[in-house]
């Protein structure tokens, strides 16, 4: 192998909200000049549209009939990732707590996660120097054969704290109750739970700093690519 054509490599970061995910992917990829995808964008952006549009969110049926409408654009440069539906930015439309609330449910809809699942994989696999991809089911279903997975996991109560400081004048107990309501959804859906996969790399966040996160990540990144 050349010198610096480092061949490209396939990073799947998988974990529950607020274990440092989004945060870590990002930097990784910016450290070792990867692209970076959100998957949970992805979901938040179809369930946006969902909204938007009036489906019945409370009806599986009328979701997956209209999964394929909508067209869903990501960028994938860590520095600024982007996110389109139809044409629209809607970067901090999917953040409210409305589309925030209702993402678990439009995520469990398989037609969804079919059409979802099938436009993470080609980005994957556009992806020229390699590629950080975030989410719950990436190492499991996703990406099967991504070089190195990472499941990154920390206490409720260190999890309940970083994301009530991201939504600012949060309740910390009720973020808490939150993200185990929403655990226990993502975890027991049918199709593509939230699970760390077989040969994933577990790490725990709780007493770490995001800077020792994000080294802890690209050493392992860096040993699988030397280990090629």
């Amino acid at each position: 192998m050349e010198n610096g054509a480092a061949q490209p490599v396939i990073v799947a970061i998988d974990g529950p909200a607020g274990t440092g995910k989004s945060s870590t992917s990002k930097a990784v990829a910016a450290q070792l000049g990867l692209s970076y995808l959100d998957t949970g964008a992805q979901y938040r952006a179809i369930t946006w549209w969902m909204v938007a549009n009036g489906i019945d969110i409370e009806d599986p049926t009328a979701i997956a009939a209209v999964a394929g409408k909508p067209e869903i654009v990501s960028g994938t440069d860590p520095a600024n990732p982007t996110i389109t539906v139809d044409g629209t930015d809607v970067a901090l439309a999917i953040r409210t707590q409305e589309v925030s609330a209702q993402v678990s449910a439009v995520s469990a809809v398989p037609e969804v996660r079919t059409r979802i699942t099938e436009l993470q994989r080609s980005l994957a696999a556009s992806a020229d120097r390699g590629i950080v991809v975030e989410g719950r089911d990436i190492g499991t279903t996703v990406l099967p054969d991504a070089d190195l997975k990472v499941f990154l996991t920390a206490s409720p109560e260190a999890r309940a704290a970083r994301r009530s400081g991201e939504l600012k004048g949060a309740d910390v107990q009720a973020t808490r109750e939150a993200l185990i309501k929403r655990d226990a959804a993502d975890s027991s859906r049918t199709t593509s739970p939230l699970a760390k996969a077989d040969d994933a790399v577990e790490v725990d966040t709780t007493d770490l700093t995001l800077a020792q996160v994000i080294e802890c990540v690209v050493t392992l990144v860096e040993e699988k690519r030397a280990g090629k």
